[in-house]
């Protein structure tokens, strides 16, 4: 079966400029996507969806394939995620080209590891799943939350307001590094959590959203100190 892994990388990006190959300690940011796509050996080809020119020519430089340039459509702020890799694969198909395993990876992930994306690729062919979905435990019970009412802090699910945190249901949200998905299911169903969409659960040490500039300088701290604790081991 062919492999390959779609790293989405526009140009635009409003919070942070030019974020998908901003600095991120010592390297543009969209390297550690690509260097671990590589290094996990699980793709037969490693790609860099884009619509910019020095996106592609730094994608090139650490190994990434740019075989084709981001329609105007799927490069605007409104594309899905799906849309950008229906239409790679839809390009590749006008080569003579299909993957029956298709990995989605975002360019914003210095966290993700070589070894995750192996683990999740593996656990996609053995359990025969659409999807495999990395995610983390809510580390406080959202059932125990509060919403503001006209001005006051009000439970917003009254009947968990003395719940005990392990009687409550954990609860798990999407990390945001990447999506194993089964390339024949994603033709019929278009989406990233398809039907049959398995877990693999993460630690709060291998994630980071990095949404804004306070966000970035947290994750560069947070990953020198792992790649400290590394060193050490």
């Amino acid at each position: 079966m062919k492999t390959i892994a779609i790293i989405t990388a526009r140009g635009g990006s409003k919070r942070i400029p030019r974020k998908n190959i901003k600095e991120f300690c010592g390297k543009p940011i969209l390297a550690y996507s690509i260097e671990a796509a590589l290094k996990s050996g699980a793709f037969d080809t490693v790609m860099v969806s884009t619509d910019d020119r020095e996106i592609a020519g730094i994608a090139a430089q650490y190994g990434a394939e740019v075989p084709f340039f981001r329609s105007e459509k799927t490069a605007n702020d409104f594309a899905a995620t799906a849309e950008v890799l229906a239409e790679v694969l839809e390009e590749y198909g006008k080569r003579e080209e299909h993957f029956e395993r298709v990995c989605c990876i975002y360019p914003t992930a210095p966290f993700l590891t070589a070894e995750r994306l192996r683990e999740a690729m593996d656990l996609l062919e053995e359990t025969k799943a659409d999807s495999v979905l990395p995610v983390v435990r809510f580390s406080f019970p959202p059932q125990r939350g509060v919403v503001l009412e006209e001005g006051y802090l009000k439970y917003k699910w009254p009947e968990n307001a003395n719940a005990r945190s392990q009687d409550l249901e954990p609860l798990y949200h999407d990390v945001g590094q990447f999506y194993c998905l089964n390339g024949e299911s994603f033709e019929c169903q278009r989406k990233l959590v398809m039907d049959k969409t398995v877990p693999l659960v993460l630690s709060e040490l291998e994630i980071q959203d990095i949404d804004t500039e306070e966000d970035w300088r947290l994750a560069e701290v947070k990953f020198r100190l792992l790649r400290e604790k590394d060193d050490r081991s």
